[in-house]
């Protein structure tokens, strides 16, 4: 008999252990299942799911905006915030009720806004029955506020612990202080919990924290109504509208990872924006800003408008994961993989009132080729201009790097524990809270040469960075600007430049497909 990750984890021993898996299906290029293996760069990684439940027609139901949270209380330095993660009822699928886990109860959870050099804290109260870590994506945070995988947050109404965690843990609630030392820039905040951020963030766990700055807010770029976050993420349902997914224990608490064919990845068959399924978007003919944010666990998507607009790009990109370019970038798709964020201008004056427009996937194959709609339903007038110049943006050189480090994501572990599968990895080593794979000084500015054996979007916590090269060439269209996240393909190698500045500590870096998050492809570096 193989020796679990659950019996691993008890012992204390975090080594290189397998679940009693077996491989999964790679899904290439159109994004549905089997076990096709072509091009991980042209598609998404994993097997598609499918619903039970009646899915809804395109473009039925309308878009939904997340609610900003109003603060508790502000004072000269700060602005402090509550949410209760807890469970909650919501109509996704017309008719049905699903069961979410979410930030105060909804999917995504409430927007918070935040001020450069303005501190925000936010009180996380734990109201769900399994544990949960908090990370704010993006973020330039203290370790100790970062969500590391094990500083557990365990649930208001008790846990008993079946297994020792090196965490530092906290019973029903945990406060979180991120002095927002950083500039503009789309953020979002989601689950982190140590073997099951995965199912966690499928079932809700997800919300955007947007920054603002003196910079960005000088700019003449589309406001207000017309600055417009987009969570886009895929799931299934089952008949009577819950989520649908094929975790290996049903509770979130026993045993950790998922059904044998799913372990690649989890690719739903309903296309959610911000909750709801192919909404459709009613707007003027004027120019808006879309906070593009691919929340997915493991999908991909090349999004394009049908039809493209007459006489301008498509999109026109303002901001990376990080913040502002230093001048826009006129794009005709954007590839996005898993925790990417694109802001783009999309500009309808080229469109007649009248005109339906589809946000189109073109890694999709039927339902998953389209993402939702927009309705040029009026006309308005527009003051907004993008400019040429954006930010005092500086490109990053390998002549300033310190050192250099080298990390190869790829299934490679030795499964010594029985009959499975090899486990995903990093540096052939399996996830231990226990082990550092860079210790790195503090203010040392590093280059990274990632390296893959199929699809992984890579993150770092706490830095931003820029991209030097891919396979020994220029940077691809979609790495401009400062990257927390860098989507690479199958036998792909990337060259990121960073600087490790602000705290010391232990944080980690691991791929952002949640599947192969939780089965193990994480690593530590620490900050000294």
């Amino acid at each position: 008999m193989s020796m679990s990750r659950r019996d691993s984890l008890r012992l204390a021993t975090f080594s290189a252990v397998a679940v009693p898996l077996a491989g999964a299906a790679v899904s290439c290029g159109n994004g549905s299942g089997g076990n096709g293996s072509g091009n991980e760069n042209e598609g998404s990684t994993g097997r598609l799911l499918e619903s039970a439940a009646d899915l809804p027609e395109p473009g039925t139901v309308p878009l939904p905006v997340p609610p900003v949270l109003e603060p508790q209380r502000s004072d000269a330095e700060a602005d402090y915030y509550v949410i209760t993660q807890r469970s909650g009822e919501a109509e996704i699928l017309p008719g049905l009720t699903t069961e979410v886990w979410g930030y105060d109860g909804i999917f995504p959870g409430p927007t918070i806004v935040s001020r450069t050099g303005r501190r925000t804290v936010v009180e996380h109260r734990n109201d769900l029955p399994v544990p949960v870590a908090v990370h704010l994506h993006g973020g330039h945070t203290p370790p100790e506020h970062d969500g590391y995988p094990t500083d557990l947050i365990f649930p208001r109404s008790g846990w008993e612990s079946r297994y020792e965690l090196p965490g530092d843990t906290t019973e029903g609630s945990r406060v979180y202080e991120y002095p927002m030392n950083q500039p503009a820039a789309t953020l979002w905040y989601h689950d982190h919990r140590m073997d099951f951020t995965g199912p966690q963030v499928y079932k809700g766990l997800a919300g955007f924290h947007l920054v603002h700055d003196d910079e960005e807010e000088a700019l003449p770029l589309p406001t207000g109504d017309r600055d417009v976050p987009l969570m886009i993420c895929d799931r299934a349902f089952d008949e009577d509208g819950s989520f649908l997914y094929p975790a290996l224990s049903s509770d979130l608490v026993s045993e950790p990872g998922v059904a044998n064919q799913y372990m690649s990845g989890v690719l739903g068959d309903a296309i959610l924006v911000n909750g709801a399924p192919w909404p459709y978007m009613e707007v003027a003919d004027v120019r808006y800003r879309f906070r593009i944010l691919n929340a997915s666990n493991a999908r991909r998507y090349r999004l394009v408008l049908d039809p493209a607009p007459e006489g301008t790009a498509p999109f026109v990109q303002v901001a990376s994961d990080a913040g502002l370019l230093g001048a826009p970038i006129e794009h005709d798709a954007i590839v996005t993989a898993p925790a990417e964020r694109f802001d783009v201008i999309v500009d309808f004056s080229g469109y007649s009132v009248g005109t339906e427009v589809v946000l189109a996937n073109e890694f999709g194959e039927g339902r998953t080729a389209e993402v939702m709609r927009f309705r040029v339903t009026s006309e308005a007038r527009d003051d907004t201009r993008i400019p040429d110049r954006l930010s005092d943006f500086v490109p990053m050189t390998r002549e300033s790097a310190d050192a250099e480090h080298r990390a190869r994501f790829s299934r490679e572990a030795p499964n010594t524990h029985g009959p499975g599968p090899n486990l995903w990895t990093i540096n052939g080593q399996t996830f231990s809270p226990d082990t550092v794979d860079a210790r790195i000084p503090l203010d040392s500015t590093q280059i990274w040469r990632l390296t893959t054996n199929v699809h992984h979007p890579v993150h770092l916590h706490l830095v931003r960075f820029q991209v030097l090269s891919r396979n020994g060439g220029e940077p691809g269209p979609y790495d401009a600007g400062w990257k927390d996240t860098i989507d690479l393909g199958s036998e792909e190698e990337a060259e990121i430049i960073m600087t490790f500045s602000g705290y010391r500590g232990r944080f980690v870096y691991h791929c952002h497909n949640l599947e192969h998050e939780d089965m193990m492809m994480m690593a530590n570096f620490e900050v000294t």
